[in-house]
């Protein structure tokens, strides 16, 4: 039996990273948001592209919680991202009131599985998360580092002009 993978965000990033492992075969996809429409579709695209990409790992877009029932992980992208203007404290008032509504659902649902942590501010979002849920702290886990660092390598290849 493949593993199953939840994906709560369906943004760039949580599109993005659902695309990645389905193609790769890895698990079978649950790409869920609150956003009514936006991940059934966005899965659908995703799916109606197996027979070109040559993948057969299953992706389906949802906006019901009960879709990413017995997920082996979960993946948290949800939440805004910083826009001009705003402080790091808005950004995490804001985060933080969306990741703990989302680390409740999961619970109800997914209880077992590993949580990794996508939204920022990262390392208060994986803190959040790790008490809300009440996980050991090896079951919870923030994505931190290698965004910045494929960011910095790409700035830095484009300036001097050569492969990242």
């Amino acid at each position: 039996m493949q593993d199953k993978v939840t994906i709560i965000g369906a943004g760039n990033v949580g599109a993005s990273a659902a695309q990645r492992i389905v193609q790769s075969n890895l698990a079978k996809v649950v790409l869920l948001d609150i956003l009514e429409g936006i991940p059934i579709g966005k899965g659908l695209d995703i799916w109606e592209s197996a027979s070109v990409c040559g993948f057969s790992s299953q992706i389906i877009g949802t906006d019901n919680y009960a879709d990413s029932a017995d997920s082996d992980l979960v993946i948290i992208t949800a939440g805004i991202p910083r826009e001009p203007g705003m402080s790091r404290e808005d950004l995490l008032t804001i985060n933080a009131k969306v990741v703990s509504s989302v680390i409740r659902e999961v619970m109800k649902y997914s209880p077992e599985a590993i949580i990794l942590v996508v939204t920022n501010p990262l390392d208060v979002m994986t803190y959040l998360v790790k008490k809300v849920s009440g996980l050991p702290k090896n079951k919870v886990l923030g994505m931190a580092g290698i965004l910045d660092s494929s960011r910095f390598r790409s700035f830095i290849a484009a300036k001097l002009q050569v492969s990242p």
